[in-house]
């Protein structure tokens, strides 16, 4: 039984509170994301089913479950994992800012901070003890629109340290990690392969790809923890080895899954086959789609991200895809600093047939919500 340490943060609290308060744009996008409920911890959920298979991996028997907050303070996410201050993700059009200094995370080693500081772990640290944790749940990005992307998706996160005093883990020993949670989770046939990657917080670093039908996916993720990273968190003499790797990607390639919104289909044909891991998703009647374009001019600095941001907020959970078709600039047409868009929409809902009335209705919405939002003009 893992032992669950459970992170509690009165900010995070206070925050949540302020956020209920509100009725702005931005507060409304928040508690809609926040309001979705944590798949890897819902029973009959493959994401749920993967946590599983991997805490019953006897290798990792003695490792914690740590449960940390939804909110997390911008020092904590980005600088004290060593994120470069132009990387993307300290943007407001990647990631969700609750104020100035917090954001929702974007990644769940952040896990490591609030681990460390923990008073019985940092007991362990005096002891010169090794330690492995594990940590899974939510994590939030603003993101493009299509089967694979979601702008709320799940990550499952690991770390092993242990005192340089015993030993100094080398790259091998992750590779033996995740070779057995590979094998965990697809069987012991797999065929997988690693491959050099970057990553702000720990080098070298890799990535895990598995042939599925044929094609290399990359699915996973790991490295060994940087010393200065684990020196922003006050720990000295140590060293280890991390992995993590989004829930939804796995299930998808294991399960053959189409669409990421299946997960939180209520289709009881969809949710009875997703009871189990093991089988390939048999795909049941689809409802038709309903296709619509968009083509509009605003100022070229304004992210794309939040245009699929408020697609979502007018038809959250019927878009299959937005996709882009065409940009362009003319001064002389549409002004200095001005860029023209036209986004093919796919409209599809799991759960009914989408009428063309009630999507004329809802791109309509659309329409008139891109013209206030991003002060567009719609062609």
């Amino acid at each position: 039984m893992h032992k669950e340490i459970l992170i509690d943060n009165s900010e995070e609290k206070a925050l949540i509170k302020q956020i209920g308060a509100r009725q702005d744009i931005k507060a409304e996008r928040l508690k809609r994301v926040m309001s979705l409920p944590d798949l890897s911890r819902t029973e009959g959920s493959p994401l749920k089913a993967i946590i599983d298979k991997v805490f019953a991996i006897p290798d990792f028997a003695d490792f914690d479950n740590v449960i940390i907050p939804e909110i997390i303070p911008t020092d904590i996410l980005f600088d004290l994992f060593d994120f470069a201050k132009d990387h993307p993700a300290r943007s407001e059009s990647d990631t969700y800012y609750v104020d100035e200094k917090n954001v929702l995370r974007t990644h769940d080693t952040v896990f490591w901070y609030y681990y460390l500081h923990n008073p019985e772990i940092q007991e362990r640290i005096t002891a010169r003890k090794s330690f492995g944790a594990f940590c899974h749940g939510k994590v939030y990005r603003k993101d493009e629109i299509d089967r694979t992307h979601m702008n709320v998706f799940h990550q499952f996160g690991g770390w092993y340290l242990t005192p340089d005093s015993e030993k100094m883990l080398t790259i091998e020993d992750l590779k033996s990690a995740l070779s057995t949670i590979v094998k965990g989770i697809f069987g012991e046939n797999v065929k997988f392969r690693f491959n050099p990657d970057v990553f702000p917080y720990t080098d070298p670093s890799l990535e895990v790809e598995i042939d599925v039908n044929g094609k290399w996916l990359e699915l996973l993720g790991g490295g060994m923890p940087k010393k200065l990273v684990l020196k922003n968190f006050g720990i000295e003499g140590y060293n280890g080895w991390a992995f993590g790797f989004g829930l939804e990607r796995l299930a998808i390639a294991k399960m053959e899954i189409p669409d990421i919104r299946l997960f939180w289909s209520q289709d009881s044909r969809v949710k009875e086959q997703l009871k189990n891991l093991e089988n390939k998703y048999k795909e049941v009647s689809k409802y038709p789609a309903v296709e619509r374009d968009i083509s509009f001019v605003i100022d070229k600095n304004i992210s794309l991200n939040n245009y699929y941001e408020l697609v979502q907020d007018v038809a959250e959970g019927l878009i299959e895809e937005v996709k882009l078709m065409d940009s362009y600039e003319n001064d002389e047409k549409f002004g200095i600093g001005k860029k023209s868009y036209t986004f093919h929409i796919v409209y599809r809902s799991l759960e009914k047939t989408l009428t063309n009335e009630e999507v004329n209705v809802i791109h309509d919405k659309i329409v008139e919500k891109t013209k206030q939002e991003l002060n567009a003009i719609v062609r």
